[in-house]
């Protein structure tokens, strides 16, 4: 039996692969009020991560608030109510906002993640990237961020009503195609 919320979703794909223009799609359709949690960093002196930003600001309507979060996805969460829908862009860089983080704590981030989706009045949209499609740093950290990000969304995906995978600028209804794989 699901414990899944019947209205959260979950978006993952590689880089560059429509993932975000596809949640944004699903959030324009729900006919809610659309607030943007973006959980990436400002990094001011970077051209090409503001290029990034500005283009993903430039195709969402003006409707829409966005708001900056960084790292405190979960009190964002919290602060929405059901007439609202929150289109979380991205787990990845929510991820990386704890990289440094000892695992127990980030154990401690990821269980109240989970307990604020489940409880949560709002729809939320989650955006997540698909680690180990590309490169990957042989470092620890890098590491480290692909197993904490791939353990997270297989975390999440069962509070989810719908899970999509978007690759080359396609999305794949994973919920209708796919089979649940086993735990050891």
């Amino acid at each position: 039996m699901s414990t899944g919320c019947p209205h959260h979703t979950l978006v993952s794909g590689p880089a560059a692969s429509g993932k975000s223009r596809w949640a944004e799609h699903l959030a324009h359709g729900s006919g809610k009020t659309v607030v943007v949690l973006a959980t990436g960093p400002d990094l001011p002196d970077d051209p090409s991560w503001q290029q990034r930003l500005a283009r993903h600001r430039q195709r969402r309507p003006s409707s829409w608030s966005t708001r900056e979060v960084a790292g405190e996805l979960n009190d964002a969460l919290r602060s929405l109510s059901e007439e609202q829908v929150a289109l979380v862009d991205s787990l990845g860089t929510w991820v990386a906002a704890h990289l440094d983080t000892e695992s127990h704590l980030w154990q401690e981030h990821v269980a109240t993640l989970v307990e604020t989706l489940k409880s949560s009045r709002c729809r939320a949209i989650l955006v997540s990237e698909e680690t180990g499609w590309g490169v990957v740093p042989m470092t620890a950290a890098g590491g480290r961020f692909r197993d904490r990000l791939g353990e997270l969304t297989q975390q999440l995906t069962p509070l989810c009503a719908a899970a999509w995978l978007v690759v080359q600028g396609r999305a794949v209804d994973l919920t209708k195609l796919s089979q649940i794989v086993p735990s050891p």
